[in-house]
């Protein structure tokens, strides 16, 4: 087996904190992902053996540089050594390095086509993860409000057979909901499960319990995960049709029953999909219609209860699509109906289009070209209201070092797709028409520069905006990294009309965010110094800064690693947020204003190639205020202090 020192490689995690921008962090998608590939980085792609869907999984890829590198592949008949993806023109050093992060050069074996039921049990791994959060504090709901304890735990179990089966389960208990006890007498609050099949014949992936699907370029279907906008440079507008397991704690989107892709001839896969699962949502004063569909996956109260799975959903449909090395085209339709009729508040104007009714359909097509400079992406769709939505992408590379790319979307107030998630300047697919222009450029070896320019516009009223509105976004990055040293310089600059204190006009509120970093990489030890800054200006001025410094100690069996940051902000307009390193299948961006200091100290023993032991304790001490949080989760005091302690075994 062939793979780099992982302390050569930039990890993969500095990519999320180099790729992210506040609203991606605040999205629960975006810890989806990080689940994702935490997974591949335990399960390595073998690179010799590894389709373009699988490919597809890793988010800082290309449909150019997959492209490349499948083609490099099919020539060379095999990749002997890392060092030939320095060959492939399209992956930079720094997409090569975390291609290695997930992918390995395993030795040339013969085996047969299809492996046997039998020796895929046999040749399997098995993992088995728990975790505790220890919180040494207690909230007003701890204490009065709350039906179950103070402590978060969960419990993983996988197990994998190298790229052609994966089963596992995840229980995962959130602080505060009842544990073997009152609703929850089976124990946890969440169970879920899954079986995927890979790779076998005809069958491309048969995924049976809790999936995630992607079609397209999300218009009508992605409960998977689709990255920011600087992330949407970086990857050129890939759009890709998989199929995930839902292996994550995440309570709110994912969907159950069955999905299987099959080739039915050269070029031609089709997928077909059913789901019925329950939901929470709160009704409405009849007790019969839904006011909200809820995504929080909280029971914690005994009103949150009340709200939990209270609502049956039911989804099925399908997708064909036709693919070439360099042209796809793809044709998806679905169908979901709720137990119960959906009946949002609709007398604010924001609200006015929201989904309505008990019965959903949509249809789209989605298509793509791509050759060694030109990268053209898009999907148009349709729905119950039968008006028609759009989002096309095209990328061209000027020059082996400079891509341009153009992005516009336009999506009507009356267009409903209930499980879309594409690209776009608000949270929804509706209401927005935008054109997005950004470049990569990478002027010397090392350096990269990347930058965007994304304008878009609200026909109808938005939340905070009671007319008509418009949005400016603009980003400048630069990275550069030289030997041991790497350095990070971003600055974005965000325009959103709001109403004024009157609501008599639109205003526009100006964001300014910009950050700076510098690290050293020492071997055996790393180190990074961040400084963030954050300045608003609408009815009131307000700013904040954050100074972190991270340093991490890597040798044998041992890892440490140590942050500190000051952080102070004016309110929490001009919040700031710092990555730190977690326990494994956990995100960890938490965000910070008023004023006080983060310390969070890690450490992870490999005490054997089977067993895996991790601490982390967290601090934050807060200067200028004695309670923390607001409501049920108020903590009284200025220091909250956790505790987390996780274990894995591998068999």
């Amino acid at each position: 087996m062939t793979n780099l020192d992982a302390q050569d490689l930039r990890s993969w995690e500095e990519y999320f904190s180099q790729m992210g921008q506040l609203e991606d962090v605040e999205s629960e998608r975006w810890e989806q992902e990080h689940d994702e590939l935490e997974e591949l980085y335990n399960n390595k792609l073998d690179l010799n053996l590894c389709s373009r869907e699988d490919l597809r999984r890793l988010p800082f890829l290309s449909e150019q540089q997959i492209m490349d590198l499948m083609e490099y592949r099919d020539r060379a008949h095999r990749i002997e050594t890392p060092i030939e993806l320095r060959l492939i023109p399209s992956l930079e050093r720094r997409d090569a390095d975390m291609l290695l992060q997930f992918a390995e050069i395993r030795p040339e074996l013969r085996r047969d086509s299809i492996p046997s039921l039998s020796n895929m049990l046999r040749h399997g791994r098995h993992e088995l993860t728990g975790a505790l959060k220890i919180p040494f504090y207690s909230r007003r709901g701890d204490r009065d409000g709350y039906l179950g304890y103070k402590y978060k735990h969960w419990l993983r179990y996988t197990f994998t057979s190298g790229q052609h089966l994966k089963a596992g389960f995840v229980a995962s208990q959130d602080a505060g909901e009842p544990f073997f006890t009152g609703p929850n007498r089976m124990g946890y609050d969440f169970y879920s499960y899954y079986i995927i099949l890979r790779n076998l014949g005809c069958i491309k992936t048969l995924a049976i319990g809790r999936y995630r699907l992607r079609f397209g370029m999300g218009l009508i279907l992605n409960n998977s995960f689709g990255l920011g906008k600087l992330h949407t440079l970086s990857t050129l507008g890939r759009s890709c049709n998989p199929v995930y397991a839902h292996s994550s704690r995440s309570e709110g989107n994912y969907l159950q029953g069955a999905a299987t892709t099959v080739t039915i001839a050269r070029g031609w896969d089709a997928t077909a999909f059913v789901s019925v699962r329950k939901i929470d949502a709160t009704l409405n004063q009849d007790s019969s219609t839904v006011a909200t569909l809820l995504q929080s996956g909280y029971h914690r109260t005994a009103s949150e209860m009340q709200c939990r799975h209270n609502t049956s959903q039911w989804l099925a449909g399908g997708n064909l699509n036709y693919s070439d090395r360099r042209f796809h085209i793809g044709l998806t339709g679905l169908y979901t109906a709720f137990s119960r009729e959906l009946r949002p508040t609709t007398s604010p104007a924001f609200r006015r289009w929201y989904p309505a009714g008990s019965r959903f359909w949509n249809v789209s097509i989605d298509y793509g070209y791509v050759s060694h400079r030109l990268n053209i992406a898009g999907e148009t769709a349709t729905g119950t209201r039968g008006t028609v939505a759009t989002i096309n992408s095209m990328s061209y590379r000027i020059a082996p070092n400079f891509s341009l790319m153009a992005l516009h979307r336009y999506y009507p107030y009356q267009y409903c797709a209930v499980f879309a998630n594409t690209f776009a300047e608000g949270s929804e697919a509706n209401n927005e028409s935008g054109l997005y222009f950004g470049g990569h450029w990478v002027p010397q070896r090392g350096m990269t520069v990347m930058f965007y320019a994304d304008m878009a516009y609200f026909a109808w009223p938005k939340y905070l905006a009671s007319a008509s509105s418009h949005s400016f976004d603009n980003l400048l990055q630069a990275t550069y990294e030289r030997g041991r040293w790497d350095f990070l310089v971003r600055y974005r600059l965000k325009l959103r009309e709001r109403d004024n204190s009157n609501k008599t006009t639109l205003i526009y509120k100006h964001e300014h965010r910009g950050r700076m970093t510098m690290g050293y990489d020492g071997g055996l030890w790393n180190t990074r110094t961040q400084a963030d800054l954050s300045y608003s200006s609408f009815a009131n001025n307000s700013f904040g800064y954050m100074i972190t410094e991270n340093f991490s100690y890597h040798r044998h069996w041992l890892r440490l690693q140590a942050t500190l940051g000051y952080f102070s902000t004016d309110d929490y307009d001009s919040r700031v947020y710092a990555y730190e390193p977690g326990i494994l299948y956990h995100f960890s961006f938490p965000s910070f204003f008023g004023k006080g200091v983060r310390c969070a100290v890690s450490t992870r023993a490999d005490l054997s190639r089977h067993t895996m032991i991790m601490l982390k304790l967290g601090i934050t001490r807060y200067f200028n205020q004695e309670a923390i949080g607001s409501g049920l989760q108020e903590i009284k005091g200025q220091i909250q202090c956790d505790l987390e302690v996780q274990m894995r075994l591998r068999l």
